[in-house]
């Protein structure tokens, strides 16, 4: 607890409520703030075109000079995939465990960002001072080691994010949780919790990790030919996990993937990953050894294993093809947006001949607390105020029901909206004023430069197509020299269509011809005419609206 008596105190979602992923919270102590985790978000599907999606840090930028820190509470991209973006515009300094510092580094190298970033490695018995708060740490389990949950001291007590969590009582070494830690900070006085929703909805509780490693160790032992397991690059606890099954089986490993052989080399490298000796090889090698001995362990683009395997069984992979025999282990749960991709893909696989095992086959496990292990944590640290984080709307609902039931009085209880800064302020809590938040959507190499008009133009294009009308006027004679020409993409098939391609010819001959024949003419209103009168005619003749782009050019 602070010693110095602070008189503001704000939290600030700004991403990871009411969505998956994108997850940062601020937490403003007086002048002083602190930022927990900068992740993204994978686009939803009408998002066309978008690569990723992090938080508006607008309000951050406008108060950058208060900005203490960036704290880590894990490895994924959920926690860390947007820093490079947030450190070009806010200098600050990471704040980290070894292997959640060492993966943000490898980020920023692969973004090529070339700002100066000071960096510290924290643990569970790191205590940092500012000037009117201490933060401390301590250890969680999750489907990678070195996570941690954070809490900021204030004077009104502890401001405390779990990260993301489990409770699995066999887990042991890297995965142990410092439950001793989170029951002494329930002891000395919780102010606000925040804490992991995303299995909120969920009863009971989470399977255990020592279950699913006997499943995968089973899986491994029937196979008669390859088997090929799909994970998320940064799912640690899966990859020891298969690497262990293949090496009780007798099997060598490939990897597939540049994002996972870079997680694998550092979590190797840092001693988070133990491999035996020629357990390895690559996927050149991997022909040398009998089907019975070989797996493949993949993952796709940001991590994301179902685009991967779908290239596999399509046989567009020029490395790995699905054939009659393979043995196909998906450990990984779909994004939101991503479950028909998902079901398109497992359909696939099963074309290609195929024997495909998923999460329902227990060979892969949440790496979030269900019901009993979030009130779990909400008996031990006896919270004042409950925030729900991390999770869609529904629930952040369901975990607010949870809280209610351990006894949180509802009116102390805050289920936030991206932006709403929750206010504590002269011995009273209460949501305040709102501030800038929602989507930065990436698109290449463009940073917010796509915004909902940009989306609005891609999805009226892939829906009804364009419709361009090139025509050349002399201004002068106020004659037409050349055109009007048509050309239509994704609209209709122009030689199928060439008796409505001449009345919509004949249409914007006579438009353009009435319009000049007045005294005064502008292409503006020409342009208007043309689209207005052929959208009309267009969505009469096929109920289609393309986007119509008149093309005026004067000689």
């Amino acid at each position: 607890m602070s010693k110095k008596k602070n008189e503001t105190i704000k939290v600030i979602p700004l991403g990871g409520v009411g969505e998956i992923g994108k997850n940062m919270t601020v937490v403003e102590v007086d002048e002083e703030i602190f930022v927990i985790d900068s992740g993204l978000m994978f686009p939803e599907n009408e998002m066309l075109g978008i690569d990723i999606v992090i938080p508006d840090i607008s309000y951050l930028v406008e108060n950058k000079e208060r900005v203490k820190g960036i704290f880590l509470t894990h490895g994924h991209e959920d926690a860390i995939g947007s820093l490079g973006y947030v450190l070009q515009k806010i200098k600050a300094p990471v704040y980290g465990t070894k292997l959640t510092i060492a993966l943000a580094k490898m980020r920023l190298r692969e973004e090529n960002v070339k700002e100066e970033v000071k960096y510290y490695t924290v643990h569970s018995d790191t205590r940092l001072r500012f000037d009117g708060v201490e933060v401390t740490f301590f250890r969680t389990t999750h489907s990678i080691p070195d996570s941690v949950g954070v809490a900021i001291h204030t004077s009104e007590g502890a401001i405390v994010h779990t990260g993301e969590f489990k409770f699995d009582q066999a887990a042991k070494g890297l995965y142990t949780p410092d439950i001793g830690k989170m029951a002494q900070l329930g002891q000395k006085g919780v102010f606000m919790l925040l804490s992991d929703s995303t299995e909120a909805e969920r009863p009971g509780h989470t399977t255990s990790e020592e279950v699913i490693a006997g499943q995968l160790s089973d899986a491994f032992h029937m196979a008669k030919g390859r088997i090929i397991v799909a994970s998320y690059a940064s799912n640690l606890i899966r990859i020891q996990q298969v690497f262990d099954a293949a090496y009780e089986n007798g099997r060598k490993v490939a990897v597939s993937g540049k994002n996972m052989q870079r997680v694998n080399d550092i979590a190797i490298k840092l001693g988070y990953l133990n491999v035996q000796e020629d357990l390895l090889v690559s996927l050149q090698e991997m022909a040398e050894y009998p089907e019975n001995k070989v797996v493949i362990l993949t993952t796709g683009l940001q991590g994301e294993p179902i685009e991967a395997l779908q290239k596999m069984a399509k046989g567009t992979n020029k490395l790995v093809k699905i054939k009659e025999g393979d043995t196909v282990l998906i450990t990984a749960t779909p994004s939101p947006g991503l479950e028909l991709l998902m079901a398109k893909t497992i359909n696939l696989l099963h074309r290609a001949g195929a024997n495909v095992l998923t999460g329902d086959r227990k060979v892969h496990v949440s790496g979030h607390g269900f019901q009993e292990d979030l009130k779990f944590m909400l008996n031990m640290m006896k919270p004042r105020y409950f925030v729900p984080v991390q999770g869609e709307y529904r629930m952040l609902k369901s975990h607010a029901k949870l809280a209610a039931q351990t006894g949180v009085p509802a009116e102390q209880i805050f289920i936030p909206e991206k932006g709403d800064v929750i206010e504590y302020k002269n011995e009273k809590v209460r949501v305040g004023s709102k501030v800038s938040a929602g989507n930065v959507l990436i698109d290449g190499i463009g940073v917010g430069d796509v915004g909902n008009i940009v989306l609005r133009d891609r999805k009226l294009l892939s829906q009804d197509g364009i419709f361009i009308v090139v025509i050349t006027l002399s201004k002068k004679q106020k004659r037409i020299v050349s055109g009007p020409e048509i050309i239509s993409r994704g609209f209709v098939y122009v030689r199928e269509s060439e008796k409505l391609m001449e009345q919509s010819t004949k249409l914007i001959t006579d438009i353009v011809e009435k319009n000049m024949a007045g005294e005064s003419f502008d292409w503006a209103s020409i342009k208007q005419d043309i689209r207005d009168q052929l959208n009309s005619f267009l969505f009469e003749k096929t109920k289609r609206r393309p986007m119509i782009l008149p093309i005026i050019m004067e000689v």
